[in-house]
């Protein structure tokens, strides 16, 4: 482990990945001595929130996952270099927050031109609101590859989650738009240019309504979403009419308890990690490490 603290001589703070590429070192060995280690500081920056995961008991777990924080969002440096740490790691940070900008103002751009296309565009954009959630809305979206998980294609990081939520609109209204998007979909992940991904999905605003019962995983994700996603697209009233339909359902206290029951679940796996210096099971791996799971399906 001698060669970590040579490296961090040489080459200053490193992010978690760059660390971990240059060493060789499993990531969860990693991760363990640089927390351990009385020389080494681990700075990490953005935000942490909740997700939904079926793979944990009670569905609460923090995003990002432990060793995603560590490889994505920390700079590992030398105590003596904490000035530099803290520099590199501001930098990071802003890139992250510009990352997120971009993206949302991508989605913006893609479903503007989606609704302009349409036949009787106006209509259509008077009765439907369009939100964007994910790392996006925390500004916390990223931009390493990463398979498309439906065709194996690279995507660069985050992808686009958005809702759309339809208030009295046709069915062939809202097939033509379905369409729409999807043909956009295929564009944006196939295209070199942009090589990003939109997962959507539409209902109309009564369905969203019925969601709200919060009663199993579905609705619980499809509540979750559509709390912390923001204005994107359309007619605002609809936006507003949603959030104030979350709040009649209390969905934001539920989420709440759900929230504080992942961070006692995140510091619980931390400590436990620390500890316990033995070879983890696969269970145990994804439970308290790494999730493959780092973004959530839409409902």
């Amino acid at each position: 482990m001698n060669d970590i603290i040579k490296i961090l001589e040489k080459e200053g703070p490193l992010t978690g990945k760059e660390l971990y590429e240059k060493t060789g070192i499993d990531e969860l060995r990693l991760w363990r001595y640089c927390y351990k280690a009385n020389e080494i500081t681990v700075k990490t920056f953005g935000k942490k929130y909740l997700r939904l995961d079926k793979k944990i008991e009670g569905y609460a777990r923090l995003s990002p996952s432990i060793m995603r924080e560590f490889l994505t969002y920390s700079v590992v440096g030398l105590n003596k270099d904490i000035a530099e740490i803290e520099r590199k790691a501001e930098i990071l940070h802003e890139n992250v927050k510009l990352i997120s900008k971009r993206k949302y103002e991508l989605a913006y751009n893609t479903v503007s031109k989606i609704v302009d296309f349409l036949e009787d565009s106006e209509s259509i954009k008077n009765n439907i609101c369009f939100m964007i959630a994910g790392d996006v809305v925390y500004d916390m979206a990223h931009s390493e590859l990463r398979p498309e998980a439906s065709s194996g294609k690279l995507v660069r990081g985050s992808d686009l989650d958005i809702i759309v939520i339809s208030r009295n609109l046709a069915d062939g209204f809202l097939r033509g738009l379905d369409l729409a998007i999807y043909k956009e979909k295929g564009f944006l992940i196939k295209n070199p240019q942009y090589m990003e991904e939109i997962d959507y999905v539409i209902k109309d605003i009564s369905k969203a309504y019925e969601q709200m019962e919060f009663n199993d995983f579905k609705s619980m994700v499809a509540s979750k979403i559509l709390h912390e996603g923001i204005f994107l697209y359309g007619n605002r009233e609809i936006f507003d009419d949603v959030k104030k339909m979350l709040v009649e359902k209390n969905i934001p206290e539920k989420l709440s308890k759900l929230e504080d029951e992942a961070i006692a679940h995140s510091k619980a796996a931390f400590k436990y990690l620390l500890e316990n210096e033995n070879e983890l099971l696969e269970e145990e791996f994804t439970k308290y490490f790494y999730t493959k799971e780092e973004s959530e399906e839409i409902f």
